[in-house]
């Protein structure tokens, strides 16, 4: 890394603001849903190419998208009466040293799999129908020699050999775009992270089969008064009546006050559950598989959670979809990861609130970032000790690859 590059600056805590928002779209969210499947495809694609080819082969599953279908639901039964449709939108190598590599089918497999995985009651072949739209044609710069000869680019998703991926000879940043990370969550972040995933853990719907997976959860901290607004579907395989939606809506309270009384104790809260919710009319949210996909409701990569699982409007942030990326050399997904990592180690160094700033340029060495930008309480804090653990952060940032093939990196 140029250090040039490095830019250590000075910040006030934003764990101290007067205000803050923050928002968890749950684990059976469609956006969620729709980043959580187009990771899934890269991974599975990525440790396929690299045990059959030898290397990653190239793609971007990243407009992968999630349309959706209708149910019928009734108390104590229902089910889907059109499909989920997916639009398996993006790019990816086809074939390598001639040999075609069944994208298609594998793609549909995994696609199947990772649905049933979420929604046990879906039928595999009729409730779910696929589309594809995937390409092969490279990013601009396929120009053709006047003499005939030609450009890599024209083999850039059908690699003749490993010689095609340069890649491998020179791991540069295919975008100008940045990564951004802070440390540590609030306490009113680290709430709503707590809330979803613990009423969404295996634990929790053991015993209480009836709660669906779209939890969708929006929380304000105004100085010491905390509110939070809470959408739970209920499965109506489990829901017999209005009383039993009842009961199921107090328990859920329970389990959320428990969890605020024991990371916000001195904040005074106040919680809303299922705000559009009718009785009279019978308007509730009961599901046939827990989510909105279900009801007409559609998801797309990048619309949900950042990579640390949560949208924080009021926290540095970018719009970059990382789900999905390629893992070898996208900005989007390398770079936020690295920024989370090196925000985490400032904190668990120093004790202060830190953000970071990775930005590329097209072209560049990818562990060579344009702009490096440390924001902290004390800079002063930041010695050669710790700066040195910085710089081996980004220069081991192709490692990276690693961890997210094994899965080992939140993302959504």
């Amino acid at each position: 890394m140029n250090p040039n590059s490095l830019k250590i600056r000075q910040i006030s805590s934003k764990l101290q603001l007067p205000f803050e928002v923050v928002e968890r779209k749950g684990m059976g969210h469609p956006d969620t849903l729709a980043d959580a499947l187009a990771e899934t495809l890269s991974k599975n694609y990525a440790n396929f190419t690299r045990e059959r080819c030898g290397a990653v082969l190239r793609h971007n599953f990243d407009k992968v998208g999630l349309l959706g279908g209708s149910a019928e639901v009734y108390f104590g039964r229902g089910a889907l009466n059109s499909p989920i449709r997916v639009l398996l939108n993006g790019r990816a190598s086809v074939k390598f040293a001639g040999e075609s590599l069944d994208v298609e089918e594998r793609l549909e497999e995994w696609t199947r799999n990772f649905l049933l995985a979420h929604f046990p009651q879906i039928r595999r072949e009729i409730d779910i129908d696929i589309h594809f739209n995937l390409s092969t044609s490279s990013s601009p710069g396929a120009v053709r020699d006047e003499d005939g000869s030609e450009n890599v680019r024209l083999h850039w998703f059908e690699p003749r050999s490993l010689e095609d991926l340069t890649e491998l000879r020179r791991l540069h940043s295919n975008d100008t775009s940045l990564g951004v990370g802070y440390a540590p969550l609030s306490p009113l972040e680290s709430t709503v992270l707590s809330i979803e995933e613990g009423l969404n853990s295996t634990e929790f719907k053991k015993d209480h089969p009836w709660i669906g997976s779209d939890i969708k959860l929006m929380a304000t901290r105004v100085d010491d008064e905390m509110g939070l607004t809470i959408c739970i579907p209920q499965l109506a395989e489990y829901v017999g009546s209005q009383e039993e939606y009842r009961e199921n809506t107090t328990i859920a309270l329970g389990e959320i006050s428990r969890i605020i009384d024991e990371l916000m104790p001195s904040y005074r809260s106040s919680i809303s559950i299922n705000t559009r919710d009718n009785f009279d009319s019978n308007e509730l949210y009961l599901t046939a598989i827990g989510s909105s996909i279900e009801s007409g409701d559609e998801g797309l990569v990048g619309r949900g959670n950042r990579p640390n699982g949560l949208i924080s409007p009021t926290r540095p942030i970018s719009m970059e979809g990382a789900c999905g990326k390629n893992p070898v050399y996208h900005i989007g997904k390398i770079y936020s990861v690295a920024a989370q990592r090196i925000a985490d180690l400032v904190f668990e160094e120093t004790e202060q609130y830190c953000e970071v700033y990775l930005v590329s340029q097209t072209g560049r060495d990818l562990v060579d970032p344009w702009k490096v930008i440390i924001a902290c309480e004390k800079p002063a804090q930041l010695n050669e000790g710790i700066i040195s653990q910085i710089e081996a952060e980004i220069a081991g940032m192709p490692n990276i690859t690693g961890l997210l093939l094994a899965g080992d990196v939140r993302l959504y």
